[in-house]
């Protein structure tokens, strides 16, 4: 079964044309860093103009890469939501024509399983059932129980600022630019992630929900003081980026204290950080957990990851043409049967 895939639900024109769920033949996607840089950013209306500049020749050069027709196509996932309601109605918008003119099935996918679906691509084995799908990116933080392809429960998630926002915003205080994730990353690997304390958030007993605001402001609080000022900018980045990761940790080993679950999947942009990467497989290997996590290059937005999750989802994430619409709000459970499926 071939599906092209459409995701253009932040800044982000990505297109992938993807074989049984798993094979990518094709994953073109073009970042707009360069347009939003100057603004420390994403600037919504220059997102979705760049959007309708570019998603066609996107479209076009995924089939090409993947040799294959728009004919031959057996249908069409697109991202429907939660994201920029500009950018998202570009992808749905395009994505409905093709499906009604070549009259093939289209599938609306929620961004937020498409990131859990990353790690299904370009490996032999996929994650056994159930498992627990660690999800940190520049908008969302969320522990989600994953019990099938259409069972998935949100477990834990963040209050304020995502681990992602925190990376950008962190990244910023230091200097590092735009984007900040994978600079404060790289910085990092040179620090000492023990020069600093900074402070670990702790929720209630038995909650499994996030919170990075505070930690943010502690390492403001602290680059305005007089030790923060005369600080080695590498250690404070070390420093931080050990408390992000140590969150975390803790809240996947309070998730499998609650429950079994047979592998943890590490999923979304911030799953490309070294650093967080290092712990996790750690943390399984001394609890004989199996992990998966996906190349960096499907820890990113991408459309590759939209195609599989419509390949697993099948029939409940088919949805009309005609009626099929953009939902910036769309929640992590609203996601199946809610529009009108095509004939």
């Amino acid at each position: 079964m071939l599906l092209l895939g459409i995701e253009t639900s932040c800044d982000d024109t990505a297109t992938a044309v993807v074989r049984d769920g798993r094979d990518v033949l094709a994953n073109v996607s073009t970042n707009q860093d360069e347009f939003h840089a100057k603004y420390g950013g994403i600037v919504p209306e220059i997102a979705s103009r760049q959007h309708v500049a570019l998603l066609s020749a996107a479209i076009d050069d995924a089939l090409s890469r993947a040799n294959v027709s728009l004919r031959e196509i057996d249908g069409i996932a697109v991202t429907r939501g939660p994201g920029l309601i500009g950018s998202l109605l570009v992808g749905v918008a395009t994505a409905k024509a093709l499906a009604y003119a070549v009259r093939t099935p289209l599938y609306g996918i929620n961004h937020l399983h498409g990131h859990i679906f990353s790690a299904f691509l370009d490996r032999p084995e996929t994650p056994p059932y159930p498992f627990l799908a660690l999800l940190v990116s520049g908008g969302h933080s969320q522990l989600v129980s994953v019990a099938s392809a259409t069972s998935m429960r949100i477990l834990g998630r963040t209050h304020d600022d995502a681990a992602g926002e925190a990376y950008d915003k962190t990244a910023r205080l230091l200097g590092l630019g735009y984007p900040g994730g994978p600079a404060l990353d790289a910085l990092a690997r040179t620090g000492n992630p023990k020069a600093y304390a900074f402070p670990r958030h702790r929720p209630p007993a038995g909650s499994l929900d996030l919170s990075f605001s505070g930690l943010k402001t502690s390492v403001r609080y602290f680059l305005e003081s007089d030790e923060g000022g005369a600080a080695p900018v590498e250690d404070v980045a070390a420093s931080f980026q050990a408390a992000v990761v140590d969150v975390l940790i803790a809240r996947v080993n309070a998730a499998f204290d609650l429950a079994h679950y047979n592998a943890v999947v590490l999923s979304g942009g911030v799953a490309a950080n070294s650093g967080l990467q290092t712990a996790l497989r750690a943390w399984c290997e001394r609890r004989g957990v199996c992990s998966f996590i996906p190349p960096p290059k499907y820890c990113t937005d991408n459309a590759a990851m939209t195609a599989a999750a419509a390949f697993y989802q099948g029939a409940s994430a088919r949805i009309d043409p005609f009626s099929a619409s953009a939902d910036p709000d769309l929640s992590f459970e609203r996601s199946f049967n809610d529009v009108p499926a095509g004939s």
